[in-house]
């Protein structure tokens, strides 16, 4: 029987949800879905004797991404989102959605991040947790686990589905804490009187849940009892951390990029990563600044790649497989997580026009790249010190859609989706693999 808190948080998160912003959801989804269901179609030419006839054909259809992660979902036994039933009928989470309710209307970033996580999408916040389990599938487990540690019915291991459940509070616990605003009587946002109350209140909120996720995830990962997953998870955490201290900020802590020319370094001459032997070794941040790509590898490393690809490594340590294989998991969490975040900094620059209320990241990819072509664009950048949201960003929009850095993000999407295509061959042949693959495509044609 479901408790009473279930059936007040399905009321409340029903109540909360403007029909306005429904109305927005079904707007935005529509480009999405003509996507997926239109077709391209090419013409090709047969010759006979002196005429020449034309031939139409059809390519393979488009991969639709909700259509894969739900069956990626059915390959693993069941859902693997943090919103799953489970969570949803847990007394904390309904006393979130309750305090959530007053924030609505607000101005809070924390209202932004968890309208993502209430609307899975396009994005992947709700799919880390099902990225591992599927490489857990596709490695296997060696014969020396124990069968009382195996849910033979998904193929998987019971402390594997608790790593992916951490990985995915870990992750979401990080976006909670990003959203708190800094009120010190300096910025912009503490001097506001007007908006003060709301933000000071959102910022109770966003500490209290992001820390109650990241002391159930630390909880759980102690019960695993695997000394070197915790270490591996745990270097993850540190990673988030430090990828919040990697060049300017402004009042609200959102990142600056570096000024064109302040930093000349030798590019490395490998790969940007972290130690093949020992990823728990912090990364060499230096020797990567002031260059355009290996400077957003570095960013987005330690920003999500590095808990991603730690956790497909982990994952495989749970089950006893070779260090060998466990190197190919990290790297294809990385590259994963790297093509991903890839994707997602293009989005905004699909459109001639920048949609209304939309911004973008000033570290993204096509901004540092365009930086590159166009270094005078710094001086727009500047207004940004103090906050964001003073600068133009449809001025800056134009510029990037008019020279090359769309072009280059788009390759260095292609890029990293190869790398982990490539990876992943090194997987045994199975449904699991397949899925994997088929996020991957998925995920390529948005």
């Amino acid at each position: 029987m479901y408790r009473s808190s279930g059936f007040r948080i399905m009321q409340q998160l029903r109540r909360r949800i403007p029909a306005e912003m429904q109305a927005v959801q079904m707007v935005r989804a529509a480009p999405a879905l003509q996507t997926f269901t239109s077709q391209r179609w090419t013409s090709t030419t047969t010759v006979s004797g002196k005429h020449a006839s034309p031939q139409v054909t059809t390519p393979p259809p488009r991969h639709d991404w909700n259509r894969a992660v739900s069956e990626a979902e059915r390959i693993v036994g069941y859902p693997t989102s943090f919103l799953s039933l489970r969570w949803l009928l847990s007394d904390e989470i309904a006393n979130v959605a309750l305090h959530l309710r007053k924030l609505v209307g607000s101005a809070h970033p924390l209202m932004k991040t968890a309208k993502h996580l209430l609307y899975n999408g396009k994005n992947t916040m709700q799919a880390w947790g099902l990225i591992v389990l599927l490489v857990s599938k596709a490695a296997g487990h060696a014969p020396s686990v124990p069968d009382v540690e195996q849910d033979k019915s998904a193929g998987v291991l019971h402390s594997q589905r608790a790593l992916a459940e951490v990985t995915e509070m870990i992750r979401i616990s990080h976006l909670v804490h990003n959203s708190v605003v800094n009120l010190q009587s300096s910025t912009q946002a503490g001097q506001d009187v007007d908006t003060y109350d709301d933000m000071s209140f959102g910022n109770k909120i966003g500490l209290l849940t992001g820390d109650y996720l990241l002391g159930h995830s630390s909880a759980e990962l102690a019960n695993l009892r695997n000394q070197e997953v915790v270490e591996l998870i745990s270097s993850a955490v540190r990673d988030f951390s430090e990828s919040e201290f990697i060049g300017e900020r402004d009042e609200q802590n959102n990142p600056l990029p570096y000024k064109p020319g302040t930093f000349q370094r030798p590019s490395l001459s490998v790969g940007v990563d972290f130690n093949e032997h020992d990823v728990m070794t912090p990364m060499p941040i230096a020797q990567v600044l002031g260059n355009p790509e290996e400077e957003w590898e570095c960013r987005n490393i330690l920003n999500a790649g590095s808990l991603l690809g730690k956790s497909c490594q982990a994952s495989l340590k749970l089950a006893g497989q070779s260090e060998e294989l466990q190197r190919h998991a990290y790297r294809f969490g990385k590259h994963l997580a790297l093509a991903w975040q890839a994707c997602l900094d293009a989005e905004p620059f699909q459109c001639p026009q920048l949609p209304l209320d939309v911004t973008f990241s000033l570290v993204s990819a096509p901004v540092l790249f365009h930086l590159e072509h166009d270094p005078g664009m710094y001086s727009q950048l500047e207004a940004g010190k103090q906050s964001v949201d003073n600068i133009d960003y449809d001025k800056i929009h134009k510029a990037i859609l008019a020279g090359p850095a769309l072009t280059k993000t788009k390759e260095l999407q292609r890029k990293h989706t190869a790398a982990a295509l490539s990876v992943l061959q090194h997987f045994p042949a199975t449904d699991a693999r397949q899925a994997l693959e088929n996020i991957i495509l998925a995920m390529q044609d948005l």
